[in-house]
């Protein structure tokens, strides 16, 4: 799994595929819940993106598709993301690519 970090909306970003489809963004969602045990506690879908809301570590974190942008995971509040909900970013983009 390929994976680049982005640091452009003020918090760590960790995207794991760009120009994909929806099902690049399901299998990552299943290792989120299959692997991690990862539950999403909220989840917004629209045409050509979705927003699906989760804990890890303590920190609430969101696993992002867009047609444009692709697969991500980044802090659910993004602008005002503190150290520690960065480092949960981190963290599970390591546990992600090291599993697959």
């Amino acid at each position: 799994m390929n994976l680049t970090l982005r640091n452009d909306y003020g918090c760590t970003e960790a995207v794991f595929a760009e120009n994909c489809g929806f099902d690049k963004f399901y299998k990552i969602a299943d290792l989120l819940t299959d692997e991690l045990r990862i539950r999403f506690t909220n989840k917004i879908d629209d045409s050509d993106t979705s927003y699906w809301d989760f804990n890890f570590r303590g920190q609430q974190l969101t696993l992002h598709y867009n047609i444009y942008d692709g697969v991500s995971i980044f802090p659910r509040n993004c602008r005002e993301a503190a150290k520690k909900d960065n480092d949960a970013v981190m963290e599970l983009a390591k546990a992600l690519t090291s599993t697959h």
